[in-house]
């Protein structure tokens, strides 16, 4: 799986990875966008993006989510003008520990999961589960219902302000399969806005 150019080499999420389960432990990279990419969220002046009312919305339903899934810690996020992107990290901690590791860090430093951008955490596997035969088992702690979920909130909260807020029904992943990976996804979301008329969501 290609993860060079971030920009055009998204997976819709129904062509996901078929051996992989998204309930496993692990890192991974979303972008989720409006209907049309109508741009609710906010304006970027000066490479920083000014966030809407509704921007703000979804800014702080993307900081819940680990209220609701207490499983899932936050790697870097940015809201932009008409999109999302944000790494959500599952780490089930009834498994055992493995080898492979993944850095986490948090966008808000006061609620940072791990020391930032510094340290390598763990992620923890459970081996019973991960396996092929039971990647089509329960759902409710995937990687779907969490996404799911952050729309679902933001949208409820939007049409308060904006009855015709909607946003595109699928969403765009990939799996974070190595620190190196992962440092460079973070500095791509981190430099999103600068580039922002770069960005294949850009419209004029």
């Amino acid at each position: 799986m290609k993860n060079s150019k971030f920009q055009n080499k998204y997976r819709a999420d129904t062509t996901r990875l078929k051996s992989w389960n998204y309930g496993w432990n692990g890192a991974y990279f979303v972008t989720i966008c409006t209907q049309n990419r109508e741009p609710f969220f906010g304006e970027i002046s000066e490479g920083e993006m000014n966030l809407s009312e509704l921007g703000k919305i979804t800014d702080q339903c993307w900081n819940d989510i680990p209220n609701y899934h207490p499983y899932v810690r936050l790697g870097k996020f940015v809201v932009m003008p008409n999109h999302v992107h944000g790494i959500i990290i599952i780490d089930k901690s009834d498994g055992d520990p493995v080898k492979t590791q993944h850095l986490a860090s948090q966008n808000k430093p006061d609620k940072m999961p791990y020391p930032e951008a510094q340290s390598i955490a763990p992620v923890r596997w459970n081996k019973s589960k991960q396996t092929p035969q039971n990647r089509f088992g329960p759902q409710s702690n995937n990687l779907a219902s969490i996404v799911r979920g952050f729309k679902i909130g933001v949208t409820k909260n939007a049409r308060k302000i904006r009855p015709d807020f909607n946003w595109q029904p699928r969403y765009h992943d990939h799996i974070i399969r190595d620190e190196e990976s992962y440092l460079r996804i973070s500095e791509y979301i981190r430099n999103n806005p600068a580039k922002w008329n770069k960005d294949k969501f850009y419209l004029k």
